[in-house]
């Protein structure tokens, strides 16, 4: 019986380690670099090891695991009152680095989300297709007919014309915002109402995408609407993400408790919030002020499109992985 109990405690260790050992190697690797790191990712630090570390003294107190947590929970202890005034490059610092080096961990929402938001917007588009009412359910009638009658007017793009410059920049901004917030924050209900959200805009957007490819115009339209829509649906595509890990932490706690994985998730999805708010900034720039440039050469409107698309990539895909590689080829790093 001592045997089966001694067995179960090496193999929850070994879960625990094997579970963790990314982390803490990256962890390890910051602490003892000597890179510049901020009094918040310090104190982030801190606060994941020390947990771990009571975690691990708990189950196994006199394991190498626990001696190791320890060393590392004590140098992060030690910079943390070594370290200097934070410095005025925060928010800077925060986009270039801190950011991109922690999403690497969200890959799997952020496809996740993707792919939620393409299959309702296909599932919009087949909808529209198969009800001629389906359109004026989700758009309304008033919006309807309105296009119907700029299409007559050969000027189908008319809508980003109604409004001036300034104020088309600022609604659109605070409003893409809104729901970038509605998606992380209704991810406290696992995740679902997340979902709800991700379908909502993705049927919109198919239905959307249909009415002007059967009134021949969708070239026209998707020319037009994808010069400031590539930015504004791929970050809603990424605040769907940030939904998601929320959902995440609350459904697969792993080793930390439930509320302290809640915690983790709010936190890291409340990051990738904020990362959103530039690419929604420019979103709304575009289409208050480029989008309504209904006349220019299809080259500039695929150019603009283009850009727009391998910024989000860069950002939210490669570079993340980027980091990460970098970070684990840098010497310095010893193994557990």
């Amino acid at each position: 019986m001592l045997l089966w109990v001694l067995f179960n405690i090496t193999m929850r260790e070994a879960a625990f380690v094997r579970q963790n050992k990314d982390k803490w190697v990256k962890y390890e690797s910051l602490l003892q670099n000597n890179r510049v790191l901020s009094p918040e990712q310090l104190s982030d630090i801190y606060v994941e090891l020390s947990d771990d570390l009571s975690y691990s003294k708990t189950f196994y107190p006199k394991s190498n695991t626990t001696k190791y947590l320890n060393g590392l929970a004590s140098t992060a202890h030690q910079k943390i009152y070594r370290s200097k005034k934070e410095s005025g490059n925060r928010i800077i610092s925060f986009f270039t680095k801190e950011f991109p080096s922690e999403f690497h961990k969200h890959q799997k929402q952020l496809l996740l989300s993707f792919l939620i938001f393409l299959g309702f917007t296909i599932i919009g588009a087949f909808s529209a297709a198969s009800d001629s009412a389906f359109v004026r359910s989700i758009l309304g009638d008033a919006y309807v007919n309105m296009t119907l009658e700029n299409i007559a007017n050969n000027d189908p793009m008319a809508v980003y014309k109604e409004m001036t410059e300034t104020d088309m920049f600022l609604g659109i901004t605070i409003n893409n915002i809104r729901v970038s917030l509605m998606a992380f924050s209704l991810g406290v209900l696992a995740g679902i109402g997340t979902i709800f959200m991700l379908m909502q805009n993705a049927i919109m957007l198919g239905s959307f995408q249909y009415f002007f490819y059967d009134k021949g115009i969708l070239w026209e339209s998707g020319r037009t609407i994808w010069i400031h829509g590539t930015i504004e649906i791929s970050v809603i595509i990424v605040a769907g993400c940030a939904g998601l890990v929320v959902g995440k932490s609350i459904l697969f706690p792993g080793t930390y408790s439930r509320l302290k994985s809640f915690t983790m998730g709010i936190k890291d999805g409340l990051k990738i919030v904020v990362s959103t708010i530039p690419f929604f900034i420019i979103a709304g720039f575009l289409e208050g002020f480029v989008t309504r440039l209904t006349g220019m050469p299809d080259f500039v409107a695929i150019l603009i499109i283009l850009i727009s698309l391998l910024m989000i990539l860069f950002y939210y895909v490669y570079y993340p992985q980027y980091l990460l590689k970098k970070s684990k080829n840098e010497p310095g790093t010893n193994s557990i």
